[in-house]
Parts: structure tokens; sequence; C-alpha cells
């Protein structure tokens, strides 16, 4: 056999570049890009092209889709691939006839965002365009309101550092031309007052002291009975629950004033206190003292029903598994739903915090003691029948409103996540 000269081209392959029969079920296995017939009647090469086949079991893919001429050192016939894979006119071919999307499939479209409703086409700048607009609406419909809450207040701030002889002026004075202190000395500096103000109790520091021991008491022990109730309403099965439960809602349908005198006669009436013996007779029970502004306030309806209700998203088991591991109720109560609740435990404390420092009613009826009133009551005696110092007045009610705006931005996000989250449990 003569050798073949250097630097020549190989022989071109011996086989076919596609097989005989590649226009029929040349896909992968289990894989068919077109069910229709070729619209006549089937031949034995397309008998099974209008039916599903269901295989036995997972088949795995081979690799390639030829398997005759494999690796070899001979060239291929560019013109024999060209030819065979020619498409015939009229019909369909399974492999070149796909389209891009139809080989590669694409994964699914993630859902669509509720806010491509407001897109605009344009893109980025057509939604920036909308999104300035929306905020623009927004801080135009919420400015006025705020200015209608904050104006008030702005303006009581500018009246407690304005003498008596400008704060009534017209127009009023905004930013006052001469500011002083005045008010805030005589509110809290007794020895600046005049002796008829004195004996009135005015300017009295102890106002604001009473009212903050007051109210941390009763927002203390509210929380946690509170808790306690409403961890029994929620998580306890005993006969009867669902009754009580009903009779602690319908006390909040009562008014206070309706309770009023019960209340102020189970204070005066309490046994061994205040000079009563064991049948509540013969002293003054708990009035003019704290026993009788806390007590009354250490459990609330709406409490145990705020609380109730966040503790019922609570998964019972996290309770279970604390019980497999030997917690007893208490335990569980303190160490595992507390602190799943501090969000409605927040919440509830601010709303029982303001409830107790603004309280007016209850402590000027059960309150004689001047050295033992509350900062309402207290900023009560500054409006008398001749004569009212308006100075001393604002600057009291200004120092009475710090503490609630202090509780609020320190506890503001627990207490908006609490209140949204309470508010959608059933």
């Amino acid at each position: 056999m003569a050798a073949d000269p250097l630097r020549h081209d190989p022989a071109a392959a011996p086989d076919d570049a596609l097989p005989a029969g590649h226009r029929h079920h040349r896909l992968a296995a289990g894989l068919h890009a077109d069910l229709r017939d070729d619209q006549r009647r089937a031949g034995r090469p397309d008998h099974d092209d209008g039916l599903l086949h269901v295989p036995l079991g997972v088949q795995v893919l081979r690799h390639g889709l030829c398997q005759h001429a494999g690796v070899r050192t001979v060239r291929d016939a560019p013109r024999l691939h060209r030819a065979a894979a020619a498409p015939v006119p009229g019909r369909r071919h399974p492999v070149t006839d796909l389209t891009e999307e139809q080989r590669v499939p694409a994964l699914a479209p993630p859902p669509p965002d509720r806010r491509t409703k407001r897109r605009r086409p344009g893109g980025s700048r057509g939604e920036g365009y909308v999104s300035l607009r929306a905020k623009l609406a927004t801080y135009l419909i919420l400015a006025p309101v705020a200015i209608l809450f904050v104006a008030p207040f702005a303006w009581l701030i500018s009246a407690s550092f304005q003498p008596i002889s400008t704060i009534f002026a017209n127009p009023p004075t905004w930013l006052p031309d001469d500011p002083t202190l005045d008010g805030y000395k005589g509110f809290l500096n007794v020895g600046e007052l005049t002796e008829a103000q004195q004996a009135q109790g005015h300017g009295d520091w102890r106002w604001f002291a009473n009212s903050a021991f007051v109210a941390i008491s009763i927002t203390v022990l509210q929380t946690f009975f509170n808790a306690l109730c409403a961890y029994a309403f929620a998580k306890r099965r005993f006969p009867g629950r669902n009754v009580i439960f009903v009779l602690f809602l319908a006390t909040m349908m009562v008014p206070g004033q309706v309770t009023l005198i019960p209340n102020y006669i189970i204070i005066q009436n309490i046994p061994f206190f205040g000079g009563n013996d064991w049948l509540g007779n013969g002293g003054h029970g708990w009035l003019d003292s704290y026993w009788g502004l806390i007590v009354p306030g250490v459990v609330s309806a709406f409490g145990i029903f705020l609380l109730r209700q966040y503790m019922l998203s609570i998964p019972d088991e996290l309770l279970d598994a604390a019980r497999v591991d030997g917690a007893g109720e208490l335990r569980i109560f303190w160490n595992v739903v507390l602190p799943l609740c501090t969000p409605a435990l927040a919440a509830n404390a601010i709303f029982t915090f303001q409830g107790a420092w603004e309280d007016f009613f209850w402590p000027l009826i059960i309150m004689s003691d001047p050295e033992k009133l509350t900062a309402p009551v207290g900023l009560a005696l500054f409006v008398v029948q001749n004569r009212t110092d308006w100075n001393l007045l604002f600057a009291g009610s200004v120092i009475a409103t710090l503490p609630m705006i202090l509780v609020f931005v320190i506890f503001q996000r627990h207490f908006v996540r609490g209140i949204a989250v309470t508010g959608i449990k059933g």
C-alpha cells in the first residue's frame, strides 16, 4: 500500500454524517418536540407519533444523539452534513424547527409585583416619577394634619416662656421676644410663690414625683397581672373559660362614672387599713393614701384582651416542648411566653402609663393631702376663682407632657408592632 504524501487532507469519514431515518425520533430519550402527525397515514417510522410513551422507570439520557462514527482521525465530509441537515420543504423538522426558547426552556417567571400595576412604560425614570408623585401626595395630605396636632403644643411651649402680660397677645406670639423661665421657677419652687398660693399647695414638684410613682407602680403591676390572666385565657383549658372572658369584656362597656361610687365605698371600708376594724368600720381605709390610687388599677379588661389576642399566635408546640423538658406553668409563662410577647407588653405598658399619668377624677376624689396630689390635680389648682397664673399653668402642663413623649419615643417600635400584630389575631 503506497504511503500518503505529506500534508494532504485525510479521507472522508466512511459513515454517513447522519444515519438513515434521522428525521424520525432523533431527539433525546423521552422528549418529543411535536406530537402531531405528518398529515398522512402513519407509516412504520411514525406509527407512535400521536401517542405518549409512558416509561416504566427513570430513563438516563445517553451522551449524544449519534452512535456511529465516533472519535476518528479522518476528517468529516462537510457537504454530507449540509445535505443531511437540509430541511424537507413542506415538512416540519423535529429539531431544526425549534426556536431557542423551545430548545432551552426558560424558568417560570416570578409572580408579578403589585406595584407593577402602577408603573408606567419608560423604565426606571417613569417609576421614579410615579414614586415621587405618591410621596408628594402623601406629604400634602399628612402635613396639614400634623400641623393641626402640633400647633397647639408648640404654642403651649412658647407661652410657657413668656410673661403673663404677653401670653394672650393678638396676634399670638410664637417666638417670644424676651423669653423667661419665671413660669418654670414658680412652678417648681414653692418659696417663690405668694403665701396664698403656698397655702393652696401651688408649685410643688412632689406632684410629679407622686404621679411618677403611681403611674410606674400601676404600669408594672397591671402589665404583670394582665399577662397572667391573658395566659390563662389563651393557653389553659378550664370550665367556663369563655364565659368568664366574655364577662371581662363586658366590663369595658360600663362607664367609669358608674363604678366610681362603689369603688369609693370599697376603698373606704378596706379592713385593717386606715383605722378600720376587721369589718371595715371605724376609719377611712385607703382614702388619702397611695394604696387607694394604685390597687384599683392593677387589672384592666382591655389589657387582658390585648395580651390574650397576641398570645393566641404563639404555637402550642413551644409550650408542649417546655413541658416535656420538665418546665412548670410559671416557668413556661416567664421564660417562654413573656419574651415572645414583648411588642404586646410594650403596647399595654404605654396605654397603662398614659392612663395612670393623666388620671384626674379618681385622685381628685380620694386625695386631700396637698403633698400627695398628682400632677393633673395640682395643675387644676392654678385655675382659681379670682386669678389664674397662666404662665405657671402652661409651664406645669409642658412638664406634665414630657414623660408621655419620652415613654412613647423609647417604646414606639414595640408599640407600633404590638398594635399591628395584635389587631390581626383572631
